[in-house]
């Protein structure tokens, strides 16, 4: 009976959290109706009205959580999942009433894609499209990228309930808490991304880019989401290599942990470079670009300059799922095929804006093995693993092992669904991991760096939609909520 009261009385900090959600998202749409505003488009009541309704529901859903509540922390999942859907729901609007002409299946893949930072579309003609919607699509994948999570981590403290928690449960950090309350921690993650995010903009402005185009593709490019401005994705740029260098930088330093990248501006050092996911993360991307570098060089006569920058902003792009392309990198070669199809499913550190398996689960996979190994030589040896200078337990290796195998046994569960549609194998193989993965472009004539997925079934788009959500969000988060015990007590 106790529960059954703590579940009800739960619903109002539900209401609250969603309803505030709502709220700083009407004030996105407003400034993007500034944007319309400021490049004469009729449009910009599209993003009136969507502020309008979206504000009226948050404010509604506010004012009816204004109860005391109580919540069970397995509700945090239920919470974060809902946070979630909500915006999606209601970030689909300007999409809807700016684009008339475009389904709502494509209206809520579009959606779904710029705030899960995946970086997938159904678009075509970026190069004509209007500035306002250019904006909108910016400025999802920015709030999508951290400021969701952020935003999360400072109303809930304000209401009593350990934002951590909720971070946790999102973001997979396994970092040490740099501050000691997770309000300063939330403000510092804060201040650090708009600083990287104002940091890439302006260099992306004095390199080359007009103004509109250094906004847009500064938030695109720390939110690691990948939606560029053309058709011919960061391509477009091509004839000013400075700013794939920049880019590059930027992707990341998004890539590593946030938590990391607070203590360091507060004044550790050597934080960074000491953690072992973040060492491993930079030797897989040297590796990666030197191998994919050398390779075209010899193997197709590439100018080893332009070869090292190419290779570089794609293999950044892709490992840390932001989803850009310079160029087609399937032409590359059979070695560059696979390799990007190997760092599709790698990921940064945990933590951080990216998606992916996530490097600490690999390196804990990899302790499991090592272990394995000894036990076979010395089967009453007693081992005691260790991640960086911590002991790591049984109980959090099974664990990571577990979330690997749902992580790969999604992307077959997914692949599958997808060749339901006569999809070909490539197609339905890398939809489902780049949609897992949150990467963006798949490989292949269809979904490669150079098409998009506009051409896919409604029915693969709906299913490429829950797998990004479903990346998104750590898989684990979602999938429990489809299990009976959930719901049981």
């Amino acid at each position: 009976m106790r529960i059954e009261v703590q579940t009800a009385k739960s619903r109002y900090l539900f209401y609250r959290v969603i309803g505030y959600l709502l709220v700083i998202l009407s004030m996105f749409m407003l400034l993007t109706a500034g944007v319309a505003v400021y490049f004469d488009e009729q449009s910009f009541w599209s993003y009136l009205i969507s502020s309008l309704l979206t504000v009226s529901v948050g404010y509604s859903l506010v004012y009816k959580g204004r109860h005391d509540f109580v919540l069970m922390k397995r509700q945090l999942f239920l919470l974060t999942t809902l946070c979630w859907v909500s915006i999606c729901l209601f970030a689909t609007l300007p999409f809807v009433l700016v684009l008339p002409q475009l389904s709502y299946v494509d209206a809520v893949f579009e959606t779904v894609s710029a705030i899960t930072t995946t970086g997938a579309t159904v678009l075509k003609g970026l190069d004509n499209m209007p500035r306002g919607l250019l904006f909108w699509r910016a400025v999802l994948q920015w709030i999508g990228g951290i400021g969701i999570i952020v935003m999360a981590i400072a109303i809930l403290p304000a209401l009593k309930i350990g934002g951590m928690k909720l971070f946790k449960t999102e973001n997979s950090d396994i970092s040490e808490k740099i501050l000691p309350r997770s309000s300063s921690l939330s403000l510092m993650i804060g201040v650090v991304y708009l600083t990287m995010s104002a940091s890439c903009m302006t260099l992306f402005y004095l390199f080359g880019m007009n103004g509109f185009d250094a906004i847009t593709h500064g938030m695109t490019t720390v939110a690691t989401g990948g939606f560029a401005n053309y058709d011919a994705s960061f391509g477009h740029f091509n004839d000013k290599p400075a700013l794939l260098w920049i880019s590059s930088l930027f992707m990341l330093l998004s890539a590593l942990p946030l938590v990391l990248l607070v203590g360091t501006v507060r004044g550790h050092k050597w934080l960074l470079l000491r953690d072992p996911q973040v060492r491993a993360f930079l030797a897989i991307t040297a590796f990666s670009v030197i191998l994919l570098t050398l390779y075209q060089h010899h193997h197709n006569d590439r100018p080893l300059l332009d070869a090292l920058t190419h290779t570089t902003f794609n293999v950044v792009s892709i490992i840390t799922t932001c989803g850009y392309a310079s160029e087609n990198y399937a032409a590359w070669g059979g070695l560059a095929l696979i390799l990007f199809f190997y760092l599709t499913f790698s990921g940064g550190c945990s933590g951080s804006t990216t998606g992916g398996l996530k490097i600490f689960r690999t390196q804990l996979a990899g302790l499991l093995l090592i272990k394995q190994f000894k036990l076979l030589v010395h089967p009453n040896a007693v081992w005691v693993q260790k991640y960086g200078s911590k002991p790591v337990n049984d109980q959090l290796l099974g664990s990571v092992l577990a979330f690997c195998f749902i992580y790969f046994a999604s992307i077959a569960a997914l692949a599958l669904g997808l060749s339901m549609y006569e999809l070909d194998f490539v197609t339905a193989l890398t939809g489902a991991a780049t949609a897992i993965s949150n990467v963006g472009p798949g490989l292949g004539p269809v979904i490669g760096p150079d098409g998009t997925f506009a051409s896919l079934p409604d029915g693969a788009k709906w299913l490429i939609s829950f797998g990004m959500l479903l990346g998104r969000l750590e898989i684990l988060t979602v999938l429990l909520l489809f299990t009976p015990m959930y719901w049981r007590f």
